[in-house]
């Protein structure tokens, strides 16, 4: 079949200029291993394409986001409920753009960085998204070991130790087929979403409070400490690597390798994504509103830490119950990430170094560069220093965001690269917008950080 050249792939349409060699499909080992049906009910396609944005999804749920959701409903209420959705929004938006790029092009966003910048500047890339899978991983191991301290007991040091152990939990997912990865995500986001529905409902917060929560408020720029909140939950919103993993896994789908074939899959996925990260806001949302509810209403306002809410929850709530399903939700949150973290680390390394190593040699790595500064802190601070561990993994995916989100806008930007898929203009602005929306919060969340 003979395409034009508007609609060429992204390394086809650089491959003169960039002198790349051709490239292995991203993640090889389940490229378009999960059948589409080429016709029929549109539920049947719809079914198909369920489920990398469930993968994605994980990333925006992490103990990081459940910390400044925390704090910002024990100081302020319902009141930024608005920031929790605004942020959600860009997410959706940005998730959409990497979809798009993965599967209009046929490569990730790795691999597009590769065809398109120096040797020295996808280094440079790789490491700044290298930083990014660890620091996100430390958010893991630190929330996992938390949970299994809430649960079982088990010393922090010891918890950390035992989330190496997840390894093999992914290589036998990985060796069943992709579509047990994405069920095995989607069960434990059942899970937290189950846990939070029961605690709300034990909280009874005022639904006419929650509405008007959603609504943006003037206080929120007037106040210093409430701005601070709210850039610190835009700022843990939106994963860099998440980007990378988006790109990637919209492709494991057989659909048909065709321009046609490519704007249905575009669809789905994007309506995939969409309903998966509506799912994240209603978790996010969730914590807020309990925080809210439980702690603001009752004179708690100091509580922004996973400990204390966990310790407070029950007592306050009068319900035996809340405080394990709390920390249920949060051991779920963390298994899940296991999953997200090793994928976006496979995909960055083998698209921007064309290196692959076994995935368990990859995982082991990964989880002992994040364990490590766990043990330590955890030995010397104790409980209080893996509190400032977490938010330090929040403030190191600040750092990192610029280095995914520009070269993601400017190639799905770029008609040259994308062809006949490539973003209308006014999406175009918007998408600049609210990188550029997105890059000034982390700076100054990042400048507060230090200079404070």
């Amino acid at each position: 079949m003979i395409h034009s050249h508007a609609s060429r792939p992204l390394l086809t349409a650089w491959r003169s200029s960039m002198r790349v060699e051709a490239t292995d499909p991203s993640l090889p080992e389940v490229h378009a291993t999960v059948p589409v049906p080429a016709g029929g009910l549109w539920l049947r396609r719809m079914l198909a394409f369920i489920g990398p944005g469930y993968l994605v999804s994980v990333g925006y749920m992490d103990p990081g986001n459940w910390a400044t959701a925390l704090a910002g409903g024990s100081q302020f209420g319902y009141t930024l409920l608005s920031v929790v959705l605004l942020s959600n929004a860009m997410a959706i938006l940005l998730q959409a753009l990497a979809a798009r790029l993965g599967i209009a092009t046929g490569h990730d966003l790795a691999q597009a960085c590769r065809a398109h910048y120096s040797r020295p500047v996808n280094f440079l890339l790789w490491l700044a998204c290298e930083a990014a899978i660890i620091a996100c991983d430390l958010a893991e191991v630190i929330g996992t070991a938390i949970a299994l301290n809430l649960l079982f007991g088990i010393p922090l040091v010891l918890g950390a130790i035992v989330t190496a152990l997840d390894v093999f939990l992914l290589l036998s997912l990985m060796s069943r087929g992709f579509r047990y990865i994405e069920a095995f995500v989607v069960s434990l986001l059942v899970v937290i979403a189950v846990c939070f529905v029961i605690q709300i409902a034990a909280a009874s917060p005022p639904v006419a409070a929650i509405l008007a929560g959603f609504v943006p408020s003037p206080a929120i720029l007037a106040d210093p400490a409430m701005l601070y909140i709210a850039i610190g939950i835009i700022g843990a919103t939106v994963m860099p690597h998440n980007l990378y993993l988006h790109s990637s896994i919209v492709q494991t789908r057989a659909y048909r390798r065709t321009d046609e074939g490519r704007r249905d899959a575009i669809r789905w996925a994007t309506i995939d994504g969409t309903v998966a990260l509506m799912l994240a806001l209603f978790i996010n949302a969730s914590i807020l509103i309990l925080a809210a509810a439980v702690f603001h209403d009752s004179g708690h306002t100091g509580v922004a830490e996973i400990g204390d809410a966990h310790a407070l929850l029950s007592p306050l709530l009068g319900f035996g119950l809340a405080s394990t399903l709390f920390a249920v939700a949060l051991l779920a949150s963390g298994l899940n990430s296991t999953i997200t973290a090793t994928l976006a680390g496979q995909i960055v390394m083998e698209g921007f170094l064309r290196l692959r190593i076994p995935p368990w040699a990859r995982r082991l790595l990964t989880r002992g560069l994040a364990i490590i500064p766990v043990i330590v802190v955890t030995v010397i601070y104790g409980e209080r220093g893996t509190a400032e561990l977490l938010v330090l993994s929040q403030v190191i995916l600040s750092m990192q965001l610029p280095f995914a989100v520009i070269p993601l806008v400017r190639f799905v930007s770029d008609r040259k690269a994308m062809g006949a898929f490539v973003i209308p203009g006014w999406v175009a602005i918007l998408s600049w917008l609210v990188s550029g929306i997105i890059l000034v919060l982390n700076f100054k969340l990042l400048f507060d950080t230090f200079a404070g």
